[in-house]
């Protein structure tokens, strides 16, 4: 597969990966289309990397080892064709924390509300989204959250009985943020991403992740994947954590973009993630978002996740919610989308590249045995640390 990751040729990256010569994940960049371990005693981890003065500056500077092409590597990263023997991606993220924001596109959450209103019913979805889309229309993306026209849109779907939890996380002033999974347990490129047993109503959720240092600042953004079981959290949203913390339900990469001179949050702001999956059955479904859309701005949601009312030391990935909620028949008319086992999801970017995975079983994906005990350990015996 040639040039899978759809990496830019311009950007300073940095993120992991796996080879049979080595007991620890390496760090590494990426230079001209070939892949170099820079992992070093000053910096073994990519939460080293990230907590340096000048991340950028330091992934320009460190000279590294070349570990094969990033065309190769790529294409042994999926998970179906793998050769361990072979250098393969793994996710661009370490030790720090993997948070999500919810709710956070304004027409994301009409979709959640109408999930609770439906009950997790695929076949009620639709009569819904036209009732509360009829109350009060179709263009919320200008909407401020915790506005008074916020406040006003609020009241009118109490008085309809279309009050939700997800109204006061949507439009009012306090953001949601939730665990997505723990440190070391995303998944990366080409990797198998999982949905629990008991679902048959889910999604992906094409997102960018800010990559947050210790310290709160914000030094760069990767994509990701917010698996996402939609009949589990519409049952309650106090299921949030079955919803969206399985054995391989968090997918990051295929790299972190460190933020330089040529590349800032004002990117992030201005991009488009766009969103492909391609069924075994021969189903596909494509469809992009804006993040000029999103309704609190990284930094705001950033601020909502860490700061002197909660501390991260090893840093933070976060992703930033999502518009995009497929509604697309799959099969039966009025069910909408739900995953099959196989589908190939593609999550894409201008500036970022692409991520890739392939749908599974939680149970089925390979099992998370590998976390920062044994990554410390590994490291020390490298004489790393």
């Amino acid at each position: 597969m040639t040039n899978a990751t759809l990496l830019p040729d311009e950007g300073l990256f940095i993120g992991r990966a796996r080879t049979s010569e080595a007991s620890h994940p390496l760090v590494v960049t990426v230079r001209g289309g070939t892949v170099f371990d820079i992992t070093s005693s000053m910096a073994p981890t990519v939460r080293d990397v990230c907590e340096m003065p000048d991340p950028a500056g330091y992934v320009h500077a460190s000279a590294g080892e070349p570990i094969g092409s990033l065309d190769a590597i790529a294409a042994n990263s999926f998970q179906a064709a793998r050769d361990p023997q072979n250098p393969y991606l793994l996710s661009p993220v370490d030790l720090q924390a993997v948070k999500a924001s919810g709710v956070t596109f304004v027409v994301s959450l009409l979709e959640r509300v109408i999930e609770e209103q439906a009950r997790g019913s695929a076949e009620k979805a639709d009569a819904i989204r036209a009732d509360i889309a009829g109350l009060i229309g179709h263009d919320l993306s200008k909407l401020k959250p915790g506005s008074p026209e916020a406040m006003e849109i609020k009241a009118k779907l109490i008085q309809r009985g279309a009050w939700s939890q997800y109204l006061e996380v949507g439009i009012g002033p306090d953001a949601e943020i939730f665990t997505k999974c723990q440190p070391m347990a995303s998944v990366g490129f080409g990797a198998d991403v999982g949905l629990h047993p008991v679902s048959t109503w889910n999604n992906p959720e094409p997102e960018i992740a800010m990559i947050a240092a210790g310290n709160g600042k914000i030094v760069g953004a990767t994509l990701g994947n917010d698996v996402n079981l939609r009949d589990v959290e519409g049952r309650s949203a106090l299921l949030l954590g079955k919803a969206k913390d399985n054995n391989a339900s968090a997918a990051l990469g295929p790299f972190i973009r460190l933020f330089d001179d040529n590349f800032s949050i004002g990117d992030v702001k201005q991009a488009t993630v766009r969103l492909k999956v391609e069924g075994e059955d021969g189903f596909s479904l494509e469809g992009a978002s804006s993040m000029a859309e999103i309704s609190r701005s990284p930094e705001e949601l950033v601020a909502a996740a860490m700061g002197p009312h909660h501390q991260y030391p090893d840093g933070l990935a976060l992703y930033l919610g999502t518009m995009f909620v497929p509604s697309k028949d799959r099969g039966e008319k009025g069910k909408g989308f739900t995953h099959k086992v196989g589908d190939i999801v593609t999550i894409s970017s201008e500036k970022f590249g692409a991520l890739s995975n392939r749908v599974r079983l939680s149970p089925d994906c390979p099992h998370w045995t590998y976390g920062a005990s044994h990554l410390m350990r590994d490291l020390a015996r490298a004489d790393l640390i």
